[in-house]
């Protein structure tokens, strides 16, 4: 769309060169023909240096706007950001556009469903039930069960078996919201990529990135009903017990294990080979590898059996 279109679809004026957009992208990874936006002062380091052709920003913020980044300015560029995210949302479902290619020796169930552009790998079972997006990629010799969703645009690797129920490629929680209280939907318009040899439990949710990917890398071992957020990055071969839940932007290194019904909160990074025990709570980053963790607030597993040790023979001396 052109820039002058966009604007005047989300009730902003503009001025300056009309710019053709391809879509919108975080300050970091946008790049020239991308929009982006501007939130959280925190974030002005990286507006500075930003390739994005134009932002979403506020008044105060302009002045850190880079040469050749044009300022949309408004005092709301969340809900702005919200309203111009439909306008790239690609369509849920095409039915013009090239047939799904099936690789030799695959099974497809007559009660599956394959959309449009899907490529599925050679030796691909697909049982009943399951229906698989608009120009998802299913690599050889993988699995899906009864009754699976991979939404459009979804990725799953080679060698993966993936459990009935599991939902990949759903939208991602986001919302921006009004004065008034009312929300309004981010459109996520990114997609999801499961790497190669990945076992991910039944009914599991795998949200898509807002924008960009989420990913589960190579080796992953994922137990049922675990719930990824948006924009997650599960390091290669973490292991996930049931019921865990990483928030949006989470960032896994390798072979981290989550016990179960353990959680993170969004925008952390957690050292590789790292464990946590079940039921623990994750808030704040975890630098550093080879540790075991458990309990909330998040402390060294040795160190929290001794307090609930403490805390019980406290409670039988009174």
């Amino acid at each position: 769309m052109k820039l002058s279109a966009i604007a005047k679809a989300i009730g902003l004026s503009f001025e300056g060169e009309d710019l053709e957009i391809s879509g919108i992208h975080t300050l970091n990874e946008a790049i020239a023909g991308q929009i982006t936006f501007l939130d959280n002062p925190k974030y002005i380091p990286d507006l500075e240096k930003t390739n994005a052709s134009a932002v979403l920003c506020d008044r105060a913020s302009v002045a850190q706007v880079p040469v050749g980044c044009i300022a949309l300015v408004d005092e709301e560029p969340y809900l702005k950001l919200a309203l111009a995210s439909k306008l790239f949302a690609p369509k849920v479902i095409e039915t013009d556009g090239p047939d799904a290619i099936i690789g030799e020796g695959s099974f497809v169930s007559e009660k599956a469903f394959v959309g449009t552009g899907a490529v599925i790998g050679k030796n691909v079972k697909i049982l009943p039930g399951t229906f698989i997006g608009c120009y998802a990629k299913i690599g050889d010799n993988t699995i899906v069960h009864a009754n699976v969703t991979v939404y459009r645009d979804c990725e799953i690797g080679k060698e993966c078996i993936i459990h009935s129920g599991t939902v990949i490629g759903s939208d991602g929680f986001g919302f921006a919201h009004t004065k008034l209280g009312e929300h309004v939907k981010i459109y996520q318009n990114g997609n999801v990529v499961v790497e190669d040899d990945v076992e991910i439990g039944a009914n599991c949710a795998i949200d898509r990135a807002v924008f960009g990917t989420t990913y589960i890398r190579k080796g992953c071992k994922i137990d049922n009903l675990v719930q990824f957020g948006h924009n997650v990055d599960i390091g290669e071969y973490s292991i996930l017990v049931a019921q865990c839940g990483i928030a949006g932007s989470s960032k896994l290194g390798r072979n981290v294990v989550m016990g179960g019904q353990s959680a993170t909160a969004g925008h952390l990074e957690i050292a590789p080979f790292t464990t946590f025990a079940a039921r623990s709570g994750i808030t704040n980053d975890v630098k550093q590898s080879g540790k075991t963790y458990g309990g909330f607030p998040l402390m060294e597993q040795r160190q929290w059996l001794k307090l609930q040790a403490k805390l019980a023979r406290l409670l039988k001396s009174k």
